[in-house]
C-alpha cells in the first residue's frame, strides 16, 4: 500500500510553468506505476500522464503532448508533472495514482489516489 502526496499547485498565468510533486508518505515495500489525472469543474477525471516502474515508459494525453511531461525518481513513488505553457483550459485539480498493474488511462485501474491539488491558469 502507498499514501500519496501532491503539491506544487497554484494559481498561474497563461504560458507560464510549474512543476507539481507527488511524494509517498513513508516508505512503501513495492514500486508502483504511476499517474497524473485531473478534474475541472463539472467534467470527468481524466488521464493526463503515466509512467511504467522504471521510468522508461511514459504517455501523455494528447490535450497536454508537448507541453507536459511525466517523470520519477528511480526507485521510488515520487512523480513529478512539469506542466510548460499552460492554458486556461488547464485548470483542475490535480491528482496523483498509483497502480499495481500497467499504466493505463482509466482512472478505475488505479488503486492509490492522493488528496489533489489545484491548478489555476488565468489568461
Amino acid at each position: 500500500q502507498v499514501q500519496l502526496v501532491e503539491s506544487g499547485g497554484g494559481t498561474v498565468q497563461g504560458g507560464d510553468s510549474l512543476v507539481l510533486t507527488c511524494t509517498e508518505r513513508g516508505r512503501a515495500s513495492r514500486i508502483y506505476v504511476m499517474a497524473w489525472f485531473r478534474q475541472a469543474p463539472g467534467k470527468n477525471r481524466e488521464f493526463v500522464a503515466g509512467i511504467n516502474r522504471s521510468g522508461g515508459i511514459t504517455e501523455h494525453a494528447g490535450a497536454i503532448q508537448g507541453r507536459f511531461r511525466i517523470s520519477r525518481e528511480k526507485g521510488r513513488n515520487t512523480a513529478y508533472l512539469q506542466m510548460n505553457m499552460v492554458k486556461p483550459e488547464d485548470t483542475a485539480v490535480y491528482y496523483c495514482a498509483a497502480s499495481d498493474e500497467f499504466v493505463s488511462r482509466d482512472h478505475r485501474d488505479y488503486e492509490f489516489w492522493g488528496q489533489g491539488t489545484q491548478v489555476t491558469v488565468s489568461s
